[in-house]
């Protein structure tokens, strides 16, 4: 077998850095989405969401750079251009949203295909016994599925 210098399958890491930037393009568009909502939210929820918000995109600017640097890790090149993220993502683009409800929708929404992504990878790591984005996709599922259940609590669902 050939094996990277983290003593994984050469193949498996490949395959694990093409899912990964798909995960970073996703999350380069959920981010985006979040400084969006952030910058145009009106009404009664705005000082709430305003707030909100802008802990989504903070945390999400933490994920993206750990996605990244697994993908290094890893031994592959991260993307790093709009038009590859374009290219490279099924998050919805939510352009000129302002509505509370419709705001929170769009990022239960994305979050929910965030998790279908990382489920796909951690099934995938799992086989290449790669433990280092396991664990990460672990953790990304676990702190998104609670807030995907805090925001549709918030939504009345």
């Amino acid at each position: 077998m050939n094996k990277s210098i983290l003593g994984l399958d050469k193949k498996d890491t490949a395959n694990l850095v093409t899912e990964l930037n798909g995960l970073l393009s996703n999350f380069q568009i959920y981010y985006q989405n979040l400084r969006g909502l952030h910058w145009n939210i009106k009404g009664k929820n705005f000082f709430q969401l305003h707030v909100k918000f802008e802990e989504f995109y903070t945390d999400s600017q933490v994920k993206i750079d750990e996605i990244a640097e697994r993908i290094l890790t890893l031994q592959g090149k991260p993307l790093h251009t709009f038009e590859d993220y374009l290219a490279n993502s099924s998050v919805a683009v939510g352009k000129n949203i302002s509505n509370d409800v419709e705001g929170v929708e769009l990022v239960v929404n994305s979050l929910s295909e965030l998790l279908k992504i990382e489920r796909t990878i951690l099934g995938i790591s799992d086989e290449a016994d790669d433990e280092g984005t396991n664990s990460m996709m672990s953790d990304f599922i676990a702190e998104q599925e609670k807030t995907i259940w805090m925001l549709n609590s918030w939504l009345g669902k």
